[in-house]
This record gives C-alpha cells, sequence and structure tokens, in this order.
C-alpha cells in the first residue's frame, strides 16, 4: 500500500483550482463525511482483523490504491459497497483536500480511536486497574496519535525530513505503549489481558504503516539529494 505520494498536491496544482468560496454549513457538512470516512475504515478494518495483509487490504477497500475506486472490492461474505458520490456533486462545487483525506491521517486516527475507545470503557472499571495504569496508558495513546499527526502535517507541507523524525517519536510512544501494556498487571485481569491481545496487532499495524512513510519520505529524500547532485 502506498501510503502518500509526495507529488500528489503541487502548488500548481492550488492554482489550476480557483478559489473556494465556502460558508461555515459547508465545512460543517464536509468534516462530517471526512468523519464518516474514518469510521468506513474503521468498520473494514475489524471485519478483516484476523487477515494478516488487513492493512493492504483495507487500503484497496477504501480506494487508495491507484486505479481501485472507493468501494469496488469485496470482502469475503459481505457485498460490495457503492462507490461513494464526489463531495463535489454534493457541495456544487469541487471538493478541496485537506489532511482529513490523507490515508495515513485517515488510518491512524481510526485505528486510535478503537484503541481510546476500548481502554476508556475498560479504565472506567476501578476494580480492573489503578488511576495511575489508566492515565498513563491514556496519556501514551494520545502522545503517539499526536506526534504520528503532526508528521502527516509534516508530509503535506512537504518536509519530509521533518515528518520522519515526528514518526519516530510516535513510534518511541507507541513502543511505550507496547511496554505499559506487558506490565505486570495485565497478566492477572483477564480483561486487562483481553484489552492487550486486541490493542498489540493493532499497534503493530500502526507501526507497519509510519515504517512505510519514513521509508518513502527517505527515499523523497535520497532523490531530491541526488537530482541536486
Amino acid at each position: 500500500m502506498s501510503e502518500f505520494d509526495p507529488e500528489s498536491f503541487s502548488e500548481n496544482d492550488w492554482d489550476e483550482r480557483g478559489e473556494l468560496a465556502w460558508n461555515e454549513f459547508d465545512w460543517e457538512r464536509y468534516l462530517r463525511d471526512q468523519d464518516d470516512a474514518l469510521h468506513r475504515y474503521l468498520a473494514h478494518y475489524e471485519r478483516l482483523r484476523d487477515d494478516p495483509g488487513r492493512i493492504d487490504e483495507v487500503a484497496r477497500l477504501m480506494g487508495w490504491d491507484e486505479g481501485t475506486p472507493a468501494g469496488d472490492a469485496e470482502v469475503a461474505g459481505a457485498e460490495p459497497e457503492p462507490a461513494e458520490p464526489p463531495a463535489a456533486a454534493a457541495h456544487g462545487a469541487f471538493e478541496p483536500y485537506t489532511l482529513h483525506q490523507n490515508p495515513v491521517f485517515v488510518a491512524t486516527k481510526a485505528i486510535y480511536l478503537s484503541l481510546k475507545r476500548s481502554w476508556e470503557r475498560l479504565a472506567g472499571d476501578q476494580e480492573r486497574g489503578t488511576q495511575a495504569r489508566a492515565l498513563a496508558v491514556q496519556t501514551s495513546l494520545y502522545r503517539g496519535e499526536e506526534h504520528a499527526i503532526l508528521g502527516v502535517q509534516a508530509l503535506d507541507l512537504g518536509d519530509y525530513a521533518m515528518a520522519v523524525s515526528l514518526f519516530k517519536r510516535a513510534m518511541q510512544e507507541l513502543n511505550r505503549t507496547l511496554a505499559l501494556a506487558n506490565e505486570q498487571g495485565f497478566a492477572v485481569c483477564r480483561r486487562l489481558a483481553d484489552w492487550r491481545d486486541d490493542a498489540v496487532p493493532r499497534l503493530f499495524d500502526l507501526r507497519e504503516i509510519w515504517l512505510r512513510v519514513i521509508a518513502e519520505c527517505r527515499e523523497e529524500l535520497s532523490r531530491r539529494v541526488d537530482d541536486e547532485s
């Protein structure tokens, strides 16, 4: 799965699009559409959670693979989804590109959403964990997501060196989350152990996505150095 294209949005692309004249209602509707994309990704991801190739398969279902329209692919036992109408048709204007449409953003936000939701439900039960543990895990989840989202923003700005640094920070925080999940307290409580068993593959999926992005960023940086020389 190619999570981003360094050449997708050049400055000239914006010159050809003209001026965007949307009001607050238009943007609210646009943001709701992007929220729907997060939940659509998560629905595909949950359905394919036992598939070793789920990262690439979900990307295909989202229409991110080159030449694959959204919704064309089928999941075993599921009906193919109809193609989504472009926001341009719904809004009477072209659909703008924002950070919310970046595949890395969508995948990161969706997987972290599943992790935070499940942990919040579990952490609310004081019989199954101390407040210190609950806060430590929750803080680690939010910090990892924050670094990754800032990394996606750096991608969109074309600063690939900064993106690499931010995704490395996200992975450091992700490793902290893994360390917390492997503490002794998770082994003695069945519910905590179940959360850990469900969370670990998701954390490794996030790391795999970020490692791919880092590799592509470094490749792009190397290409630029070669071009300059």
